[in-house]
């Protein structure tokens, strides 16, 4: 069968000329904001056929493609985006998970792996929905819903002889299931009832009696419980440590657990993940070690690791064993390198890139990669970020501070077209993880909560001092973006520093508390109380931390992006901030996106994206001056 690098070849034509060289700027971003990405690799039962997640069609979809290579056939031909899928271990049966629109309330779908029979399993509307995945056997799927309350995301089965869905547990905040016993006895809950702490629970599924498994005294992280046997489960948590590690407990004949055993750390990594094979003998480790992945093998009988295959690119994730375990699917993503599937052939130690995502008239070649470095917060604090620089660097650059969402997520060298694009320009940027970033352990993400978050927006200044203080950024050209909570600290940055910015870019960020907490999901409002603040008892603080209410001190131009079915920031958010700086006679610019939600996912719009956002960095930091006059 053609190889699927040589079918894209011809249906794609790949540019030789380096996209930095092109004298349209909105013609040579735009390629870059085409770069492709293909996720969520599922398995067949026989190992021979994937199926994945990929834009190939400019929308996430599903497409089947053979494990040993070959042409990618696209199953799902949809107007809305696809955000994973799993295979039934029967074959029979692929699960998605569908988002209309984009927003929060997405839905789980049915369809057979040729594209027909397609069926709807939840409730549709505005009801929220995740996808967890199927039992051992294929004769249920585990799914996560709030149709019984919107303020709480609880646990539900889909049984695929009768067709029903059964309630199996209710989640105070949000929660799911993670695994099934191979006996179907018992399952493992995760609950989260706020941002800095949760909990796994198994559970008796005739009786529905419940069992802590990660007693611990708050805050905690725990994740990843899966079923090694019918009496031994393994997770992923920090109890009683600062790093996550990968812990044992045993069941007693009653289902009762025993109690919580380290048995595999990192010395200074977080276990991201852990994946099983079929039989329960081996197991791959994925460590977050400061933002890049490591991988390592576990022997489930001896409890001895050995290092893992070394990934083809810095982050590594969704990794996945064939039935027999001689085949590992994994998603890889670097700064230079555009988010695929690779397979690993444990038999002959060898390494296939499966899917080749297009990136016409971009030369990878040419796209730079950072280097991490730290520096101190005012604090004393230790701190750390990705440092990208132009590679035709003489002296200070103009530059933009990029800041994730979360809070409690990480900047990660992966792929970013936008970064990617203002350097071609001569831009430089700073990817900085502040405190609250996850992957630094528990002490350091929760170092942000409450009134500790005025902290964090010194952070911003901090980052601002390093670059500036060692010559990597010229401080009169300065910009600040980021998405979600990375929005509110472009925002908290333009307000506590209205001097230090020469222009922003704010991506479906949280600009008032008050606001936030009234609209947003209310399960996410629940689990929002302590990372932010109670709106109930902590109001006078929400009203200090939110930007709205300092906005009269931003002078610097504006760029406000929002997609209009966002539920988890709604859109209010982005039109408070457009409103109040027009009046200020603030030069700010909005674009709203009504098919989207919260991100950018259809291609048609992560090119407009792009493309506005690296136009509005070139007009202000690139001009002759940067008084917030256009050039």
């Amino acid at each position: 069968m053609q190889n699927f690098a040589a079918a894209l070849v011809a249906l794609f034509l790949v540019v030789p000329t380096a996209f930095a060289a092109e004298t349209d700027l909105s013609a040579a971003v735009t390629r870059m904001a085409k770069v492709g990405s293909s996720s969520s690799p599922s398995f067949s039962p026989d190992g021979k056929t994937l199926a994945f997640v990929s834009t190939l069609s400019g929308l996430p979809q599903i497409w089947t493609i053979p494990s040993d290579g070959g042409f990618p056939r696209q199953v799902t031909a949809l107007d809305d985006q696809i955000q994973s899928v799993t295979w039934s271990p029967d074959g029979e049966w692929l699960a998605f998970l569908l988002a209309p629109g984009g927003g929060m309330n997405s839905q789980v779908y049915l369809i057979r792996p040729d594209g027909t029979g397609m069926r709807q399993l939840t409730a549709g509307g505005q009801v929220n929905n995740f996808l967890a995945g199927w039992n051992r056997s294929g004769s249920r799927l585990w799914l996560a819903s709030n149709e019984r309350s919107a303020a709480a995301m609880d646990a539900y089965t889909y049984d695929m002889g009768s067709g029903t869905l059964t309630h199996r547990a209710n989640n105070p905040g949000i929660g799911g299931a993670s695994d099934e016993s191979p006996d179907g006895r018992r399952a493992i809950l995760w609950r989260v009832q706020s941002r800095s702490d949760g909990n796994l629970y198994v559970i008796d599924l005739k009786s529905g009696a419940e069992h802590l498994l990660t007693p611990h005294k708050p805050p905690g992280t725990f994740s990843n419980g899966r079923f090694l046997d019918n009496d031994t489960i393994l997770l992923a948590g920090n109890a009683e440590r600062d790093l996550i590690a990968l812990g044992r407990v045993k069941l007693d004949k009653d289902g009762r657990p025993g109690p919580l055993e380290v048995v595999a750390s990192h010395p200074t990594g977080e276990l991201q993940s852990l994946t099983l094979t079929k039989d329960g003998r081996t197991g791959l480790l994925i460590w977050n070690v400061r933002g890049r992945s490591e991988l390592e093998w576990l022997d489930t009988q001896t409890w001895e690791t050995r290092p893992g295959p070394t990934g083809p690119a810095e982050v590594v994730y969704s990794a996945t064993f064939s039935a027999d375990g001689k085949q590992l699917a994994f998603v890889a993503n670097g700064a230079a390198r555009p988010t695929d599937i690779w397979v690993y052939h444990r038999e002959s130690d060898s390494l296939t890139q499966l899917t080749h995502s297009p990136h016409a008239g971009v030369d990878l070649q040419s796209l730079v990669e950072p280097e991490l470095v730290t520096f101190e917060a005012h604090d004393g604090l230790t701190l750390s970020g990705w440092l990208y620089l132009p590679p035709e660097r003489s002296g200070p650059v103009p530059m933009v501070l990029s800041f994730h969402g979360g809070p409690e997520g990480q900047s990660r060298p992966r792929f970013r077209s936008d970064f990617q694009a203002m350097l071609s320009l001569g831009i430089g940027v700073f990817d900085p993880n502040v405190r609250g970033s996850a992957g630094f352990g528990k002490r350091f993400v929760n170092l942000d909560n409450g009134e500790l978050r005025f902290d964090g927006i010194r952070d911003i200044k901090a980052c601002v001092d390093y670059v500036v203080g060692e010559g990597f950024a010229d401080p009169d050209r300065l910009g600040i973006m980021g998405g979600s909570y990375g929005g509110y600290m472009t925002m908290a940055g333009l307000a506590w520093y209205p001097d230090m910015f020469a222009a922003g870019a704010n991506l479906f960020g949280v600009v008032n508390f008050a606001t936030f907490f009234a609209e947003t999901e209310p399960w996410m409002a629940a689990i929002s109380k302590v990372e932010y603040g109670d709106p109930d008892t902590q109001a006078e603080l929400l009203a200090r931390l939110s930007p709205i209410n300092r906005l009269d001190q931003v002078k610097s131009p504006t760029l406000v992006l929002h997609g209009q079915n966002d539920t988890n920031v709604p859109v209010v958010e982005a039109e408070q901030v457009v409103k109040q700086l027009k009046a200020q006679n603030v030069p700010v610019e909005y674009v709203l996106f009504p098919d989207e939600g919260h991100g950018f996912r259809k291609t048609a719009n992560r090119v407009t994206s792009t493309v506005s956002i690296v136009r509005w960095f070139e007009r202000y930091l690139l001009a002759e001056s940067t008084t917030g006059e256009a050039p």
